[in-house]
This record gives C-alpha cells, sequence and structure tokens, in this order.
C-alpha cells in the first residue's frame, strides 16, 4: 500500500484507502459522464420515432425507423477512434484529466443535436449532421465508460471493487429511468406539432448543462492512487496501445467475447424494447415507455445486489452464470411479452437483471485483468470492439431479423446464441482477477 497523497484538487489525504466522503465524491465523478451518455441514449430511443419522421422522411415507417436506428449505430462507428485516443491519454497523462475532456465533447456534441434543424429546413444535410455529432459522441464513449471504470476500481477499497464500481452500470440505468421519464412527460404534455416542433429537443439540451456539473465535479478530485504511484515510479508507457495489443491480446479477445452478449443485451432491453413494444406487439407508446421505465429501474436496484455476489464469489461465476441466464431464458422472456402488459414487464425485468448480473462483473474484471500502465488502453479496445461490432447494431440487426423472419422471438434467438459464445469464452479464456493487485505492473 502507497502512503498517503495530499490531494492538490480537494485538499483531503488520499491513499489506497480513502474515506468514505472521498469515495463519495470518487464515485460521483466517475458516473456523471456515465449519466450524460446514457441519459442522451435513453431520448434518443424515446424519441426514435418522431427524429425518424424529421429526418428520414420515407414512404415506409420501417424504413424511417431503420435509417433512425442505423445513425444510432453510427454513434458507434467513432468509438475504436476514441478508445485508442482516450484510452492512450487516459494511461499517459492520467484517469481524471481524460474524464474531463470526455464530458466536454460529449455533452458538447448531444446540446448540437438539440439545436439541429430538421429534413424539412436543411434537407440532406439534417441527417448527416446529426451522424457528425453521434460519431462526435461515440468518439468520446470509446474512453468513457472504461476511463470511469478504472476510475473508481482504482480507489474501491480491496474486497469492495464490484460494489463500489456498480455505481457505473447502475448511473447508466438510472440516467436511462430518466431519460425515459422526460421524454414520457414531454410525449404526454405536448401536442403532435408542439413535440415534433420543439419538444423532442429538451432532453439534448439539457445535456449542456449535465456536462458543466460534470466538469466541475471531476476537476475537484484528484488522479487515482494506482496513477499517481506509475508517476512516481517513472513506469508509464510511452505507446500503451502497442503494448496492450502486443502483450494483453488474450485479455483483449476475453473481454471482447464476453462483452458482445453485454452489449447486445444491454440495447434490446433499453434502446430497441420501446419501438419493438409499440411496432411489433401492438402496445401503446405509454405501455411501453412504462415497461421500459420498470425493467430499466430494476437493473439499477440490481446492479448492487449483483456486485456484493461478484466480490463474495467472483468475477468468472457471475459472468458465467449470466450467459447460462440468457440462455435458458432470454426466448421464454420475449415469448411472454404479447400475452399483457404485466407479462411484458416481467419478461424485460428477467432480462434486465441478467444485465445487471453481467455488467456489475464487467467493469472490475476489465480492469482487474490489465496491468496498470496498459490498463486504459488494453479495456477500451477489448470493451469498444464489442459495443461497435454488437451493441450498436444491437437494434438495427433485431429491427432487420423480425422484418425478415416475420417472427418477433428473432431477437431472443439472437441474443440466446451470443450467450453461448459468451459462455464458452468465459469457461476456455477468462481467468479469476478478483484478488489480482491493481498496481502491478505485468500481464495476468
Amino acid at each position: 500500500m502507497t502512503a498517503p497523497t495530499q490531494s492538490p484538487a480537494t485538499g483531503n489525504d488520499v491513499g489506497r484507502d480513502p474515506g468514505r466522503r472521498s469515495l463519495k465524491r470518487v464515485a460521483s465523478a466517475a458516473a456523471i459522464g456515465n449519466f450524460v451518455e446514457w441519459f442522451d441514449s435513453a431520448a434518443y430511443a424515446v424519441m426514435s420515432v418522431t427524429i425518424a419522421k424529421l429526418f428520414f422522411p420515407a414512404e415506409s415507417p420501417t424504413a424511417s425507423l431503420l435509417a433512425t436506428w442505423a445513425v444510432f449505430a453510427g454513434g458507434f462507428i467513432a468509438r475504436p477512434l476514441g478508445a485508442a485516443f482516450f484510452g492512450r491519454y487516459g494511461d499517459c497523462i492520467g484517469r481524471n484529466k481524460m474524464l474531463g475532456l470526455c464530458v466536454i465533447i460529449m455533452s458538447s456534441a448531444t446540446f448540437a443535436i438539440g439545436v439541429l434543424p430538421p429534413f424539412a429546413v436543411i434537407g440532406v444535410w439534417a441527417p448527416i449532421l446529426l451522424f457528425v455529432f453521434r460519431a462526435t459522441q461515440g468518439f468520446t464513449t470509446g474512453g468513457e465508460y472504461t476511463g470511469s471504470s478504472s476510475f473508481i476500481v482504482e480507489y474501491a477499497p480491496e474486497g469492495k471493487r464490484a460494489f463500489y464500481a456498480s455505481v457505473i452500470p447502475a448511473t447508466v440505468g438510472l440516467a436511462s429511468v430518466a431519460g425515459a421519464t422526460v421524454g414520457a412527460l414531454i410525449t404526454f404534455t405536448l401536442s403532435t406539432e408542439a413535440l415534433e416542433s420543439w419538444g423532442w429537443r429538451i432532453p439534448f439540451l439539457l445535456a449542456a448543462p449535465l456536462g458543466l456539473i460534470g466538469l466541475y465535479i471531476r476537476s475537484r478530485v484528484d488522479d487515482t492512487p494506482v496513477f499517481r504511484e506509475l508517476e512516481q515510479r517513472a513506469d508509464k508507457s510511452k505507446a500503451p496501445l502497442l503494448e496492450a495489443i502486443r502483450t494483453c491480446g488474450r485479455q483483449i479477445m476475453t473481454l471482447f467475447g464476453y462483452s458482445i452478449t453485454n452489449a447486445v443485451a444491454y440495447y434490446l432491453m433499453s434502446s430497441y424494447m420501446i419501438a419493438y413494444m409499440t411496432s411489433n406487439l401492438g402496445y401503446t407508446p405509454t405501455e411501453s415507455m412504462v415497461t421500459n421505465l420498470v425493467a430499466m429501474m430494476v437493473y439499477t436496484l440490481a446492479c448492487p445486489l449483483a456486485a456484493l455476489l461478484s466480490d463474495r464469489f467472483g468475477r468468472r461465476p457471475m459472468l458465467l452464470t449470466a450467459c447460462i441466464g440468457f440462455v435458458a431464458l432470454t426466448v421464454p422472456s420475449f415469448s411472454i411479452m404479447p400475452l399483457g402488459l404485466g407479462w411484458a414487464m416481467l419478461g424485460t425485468s428477467v432480462l434486465a437483471t441478467m444485465v445487471a448480473v453481467i455488467g456489475t462483473s464487467n467493469v472490475p474484471a476489465l480492469v482487474e485483468m490489465f496491468p496498470s500502465a496498459v490498463r486504459s488502453s488494453g479495456s477500451a479496445i477489448g470493451y469498444t470492439l464489442a459495443y461497435v461490432l454488437f451493441g450498436g447494431t444491437a437494434p438495427f440487426v433485431a429491427t432487420w431479423l423480425v422484418a425478415g423472419t416475420g417472427t418477433p422471438l428473432a431477437p431472443g434467438f439472437y441474443l440466446m446464441g451470443l450467450a453461448v459464445v459468451s459462455a464458452l469464452v468465459v469457461v476456455l479464456l477468462f481467468r479469476e482477477t478478483k484478488h489480482l493487485s491493481l498496481s502491478r505492473s505485468h500481464v495476468h
């Protein structure tokens, strides 16, 4: 354990085991960027039908919705560039400075979407600029989630890493609930004309004040004890991205292999489900939004509980439990959704619980499996590739599968197949990380 270091930002002694007050501040700093990002994703999902009409006018509503989801996926295209840039930034300059830059760029791009004129005003430039701003968001997201994960895990006390890190996925759930609630209030209180004129912009415009709050919180927290130790030892890598690829290939592929299920499950549960219930199962928009809200609340509440189990039993057993759960319960969950609103809530809540189980072990594991000098770069590569190739395309692929096969169960079979792959990866490649030192400089 390193000796406590006086923090110039906070004036508090911040060592490997900071006080409770410091940990709360650290948790807030780690979580704020994720809140902005997933608040935007929830707003985009809730407003997807309106955005489709305003930015992608077409004869077929399905074609417009597919175009909207294609732009949603486009937000993931720039993630690999962001992962490389911010991963290197976090390993060379510092975790906290990287997170401050992330929240500034992310909130600015989200605000820009909120002031973007529709197709009727600027023509084809409307969808093009929407794509550009989504790509800018994706660029920052490439470093945000894994960067904030490293930040909170490197501060967390031994034996409680998953519990403290659960603030990351739990904040995602809270942001989704907040985004869905704001979207629902706007939808229910405004006329169709007002909603399409200016109402849909409100959730995106909220990004500016949220970003300023996030920047303020992050500026008041010093960098992690692990990174400060790297600086003291002069052990920082000059080319962390290349070193991570050269020395941590198994870890990167392992993280990718089980994160594909995490990514697809989350985006099916959150971003896709509202449009799916409305377009394919015949529920009203109100019923779909309420169901989504219930599922995200279940997810948020399940995160700290699942994290406690991860700290007790380890990452590997919990990751495998989640994969088996998706294999066994995904198709039954989709099968009961058309039976009535209560059944739809139950089906989505089962999926939400499984997402919480895999997500709360994923966060500490993606930090623990990489040596400190290349942690931001290595974790960003594996995690981001999974979300680019599978998470961002999940709503598009699910919509296409339902349209092509004619069965609303198609997305469930897709997720179940991915869970089989992830289970094999966990069994064959994953090595338990729970007890590993975060300060190590060698590859596990």
